[in-house]
């Protein structure tokens, strides 16, 4: 015979219940009451806790508490907008410029005609804007080629040292000149490979022939690339070495374990840890193909000639903007600009087929 318990009701009656059997076919009273109160509203009318959680967002918090909740990081966030807004949206409004025969002096936005995609035209037939686009080109791969490997293996080399002292001293070293100016950068090149600079003195001084690496037009390339390694080197091995920070120590170790040495490690547990890294930043570097250093190269255009220095910004700028064609400018910068973007979603689309991320991740 079963067990019968007495428990006592609100108006002081006692009742017999029954112990319900332990089976998989259902619950005793008590589960079956609060199931019931889950699913029936409350006592005001209102759903219960469990439906209001269910008719919140999937974040489990509506859109108002969320604004309310981060109001104060928003307010932080408005003078940045604003700043963003002010100088870099509002003055693509001026690009309108490049569909006018704008005069800056007397007629101005509203009162210069439009002329359609002359401006464009114009452009597409100089042969010289062609050339210059070439030009940019050849010095930009020379750049990708020579200096995109430097930081890279610099933070290799960098990450093997085991003296944190010494690699603080090395990266603090590498890193100094990308605070220095493109008119102190080259000024140091001058006095070190110009004409009078201290390697053509040294040569004259042991009987050999002196050289000019500053003003041989053949040599630009190769010029304005080392002076980027110089100056920029120490501001990528920052980001490397940040990506080589966050490996897990483990997988060296178990490499190590397996038998890998020290090549084995960096092959099979450093690239790849950098691969993601190493392709962002590919397709950034990529997407600025037209953007090299107008500063640079302005400094060093007359001592070399514009045939062999002229990138697209200092051609810009010279039949443009120094001429007072306005409009020629802005079609070429808007050229320019749909170009970059081309190669950017180009260099994307291969990090992609690689197994990358990229700039943005593949829906």
């Amino acid at each position: 015979m079963k067990p019968r318990a007495t428990v006592a009701t609100d108006a002081g009656r006692t009742e017999e219940r029954g112990t319900a059997p332990v089976d998989g076919g259902g619950g005793d009273g008590a589960d079956r009451a609060r199931a019931d109160g889950a699913r029936r509203p409350g006592r005001s009318g209102r759903p219960g806790r469990d439906a209001r959680k269910a008719s919140a967002p999937s974040g489990g918090i509506t859109r108002r508490l969320r604004l309310r909740r981060d109001r104060t990081l928003i307010l932080m966030t408005v003078p940045a907008m604003a700043l963003l807004l002010l100088f870099n949206y509002i003055p693509l409004l001026g690009n309108v410029v490049a569909f006018q025969d704008y005069d800056v002096y007397d007629l101005g936005i509203t009162g210069s005609p439009f002329v359609g995609f002359d401006n464009f035209t114009r452009i597409f037939e100089d042969y010289r804007f062609w050339e210059v686009l070439v030009n940019t080109l050849v010095i930009f791969l020379t750049q990708l080629i020579l200096f995109f490997p430097i930081p890279i293996a610099i933070a290799l080399l960098l990450n093997t040292i085991m003296s944190a002292r010494v690699r603080a001293w090395v990266q603090a070293i590498v890193y100094l000149p990308h605070f220095f100016s493109w008119v102190l950068v080259v000024t140091v090149f001058q006095q070190m490979f110009g004409g009078a600079g201290l390697v053509a003195q040294w040569l004259r001084e042991h009987g050999h022939e002196g050289f000019d690496l500053m003003t041989n037009p053949g040599f630009f390339k190769f010029l304005v690339t080392s002076q980027a390694i110089w100056k920029d080197a120490g501001w990528g091995v920052i980001v490397f070495l940040a990506a080589l920070a966050a490996v897990n120590t483990d997988l060296y170790e178990a490499a190590a374990v397996d038998g890998a040495g020290r090549w084995r490690r960096m092959w099979h547990v450093t690239m790849p840890a950098l691969r993601p890294v190493i392709a962002l930043l590919l397709v950034l570097r990529v997407g600025s193909a037209l953007n090299l250093d107008f500063e640079q190269i302005l400094l060093q255009r007359d001592q070399v000639g514009a045939g062999a220095s002229e990138i697209l910004d200092t051609y810009i700028w010279w039949t443009g903007i120094k001429t007072g064609d306005f409009g020629y400018a802005a079609a070429a910068g808007i050229f320019k600009g749909l170009f970059s973007v081309a190669m950017v979603l180009g260099a994307n689309k291969v990090a992609h087929m690689m197994g990358e991320q990229g700039v943005y991740s593949k829906k």
